[in-house]
């Protein structure tokens, strides 16, 4: 995927529509764009990492219209990108 776009880990949160489901939010370090990845965490024993960064697909990137959603991507996502290296399991 050389075309690909590095996002950090910014949002993690639980669904209120659906039980055992995790919405994790990914965004660019300039926090303009997202990639969002839903999990459903179907038993104690399903183990799958969550990773600082992912490279997503640019045809699965969202933009981030709230200048201050954008401001808090952008600040989270610099923190991750500091302290963790991109395969870091979080």
């Amino acid at each position: 995927m050389s075309d690909s776009v590095r996002m950090w880990l910014v949002e993690r949160t639980y669904s209120d529509d659906e039980q055992n489901m995790v919405i994790l939010t990914y965004a660019t370090p300039d926090g303009k764009r997202y990639f969002r990845k839903e999990r459903a965490l179907t038993s104690f024993t399903d183990v799958r990492d969550t990773t600082a960064a992912v490279d997503a697909d640019p045809e699965n990137v969202g933009s981030v219209d709230d200048p201050a959603e954008r401001e808090r991507y952008a600040a989270e996502a610099d923190r991750m990108a500091a302290a963790h290296a991109p395969d870091d399991v979080i």
